[in-house]
């Protein structure tokens, strides 16, 4: 049977790749045929559609908002199709696990519990990048990612909650206010939003703004001043009695998320990294 409104299925990939990576050039070298291909592939796509979806300017290639929805249910039906051939196959995906997750968290709570994903899942193999921010797997050449819903998650992205943010302001112990409010340029906004949640203040003599919110915590840490500490985060620092958490933790109405491109049970390693951090997420709750 004939299908009419389908478009030429030769077109879709090269497509698909030039929307991801905002390049003809760069879908080019990732297909491995010339520009002058993509470019063709992409015309007779428009041409099919009776449609324009790229807004040409002079060095740049914008996606019009049809383009990118019409890319997502591509992206999606390749990752699928690549799902059954593998089914077919019988050849589940090998190799390390290549996850992003956001920096702080990296360095706070993830690596300190690596040597327990080593005795739990010793044939799992993880290559760990510090990033945040929008997830881009096959731009940026990862597997899986650990981000904040402080943004929204890109279209076609399978999302599996780990657990929610609770925030409270973490001193060293012995601090005696009025002391330092120490602020993060990332999170300009923890201070007034952890009062609005709490209707609670804490006396402040002057205040600091540090760069990065690592660095605001390690000031903390340091006696330097009071920081709004996520639970996650300072967990290991409270039960070492090097911070203290004078008023406890609220929730801040976001939580952390493992991203995958995939579902994360139609990956045998994507599935055993989400059980261990669903039972590392499950410490005792502030």
């Amino acid at each position: 049977m004939s299908r009419p409104d389908l478009p030429p299925l030769s077109t879709l990939r090269p497509f698909e790749a030039t929307v991801r990576h905002g390049s003809m050039t760069a879908a080019a070298r990732q297909l491995h045929v010339t520009h002058g291909a993509v470019s063709r592939q992409v015309r007779n796509l428009e041409r099919a559609l009776g449609a324009d979806l790229f807004v040409r300017g002079t060095r740049e290639l914008t996606p019009t908002p049809q383009a990118r929805g019409l890319a997502a249910v591509v992206r999606d039906a390749l990752d699928r199709i690549e799902d059954a051939a593998r089914e077919i196959a019988r050849r589940p995906p090998t190799g390390p696990l290549t996850l992003s997750c956001e920096p702080t968290l990296l360095m706070r709570w993830l690596i300190p519990r690596l040597p327990d994903l080593a005795r739990t899942a010793p044939d799992l193999t993880l290559h760990l990048s510090a990033a945040g921010g929008p997830v881009a797997f096959e731009r940026d050449g990862i597997d899986v990612a650990i981000r904040r819903d402080d943004f929204p998650f890109p279209a076609g992205t399978h999302s599996a909650r780990l657990f929610a943010e609770h925030v409270g302001p973490v001193h060293r112990p012995g601090g005696v206010p009025p002391d330092v409010l120490l602020h993060t340029a990332t999170r300009p906004g923890a201070w007034a939003d952890w009062r609005a949640r709490t209707g609670q203040t804490h006396p402040a003599g002057s205040e600091q703004t540090l760069e990065h919110f690592s660095l605001t915590l390690q000031a903390a840490v340091a006696g330097v001043g009071t920081a709004i500490g996520p639970y996650a985060l300072v967990h290991d620092d409270l039960e070492r009695g090097v911070l203290v958490a004078p008023y406890g933790f609220v929730p801040d109405g976001t939580g952390y998320h493992l991203l995958a491109r995939r579902p994360v049970a139609g990956d045998p390693r994507t599935a055993a990294l989400y059980s261990w951090l669903i039972a590392q997420a499950a410490e005792p709750a502030p």
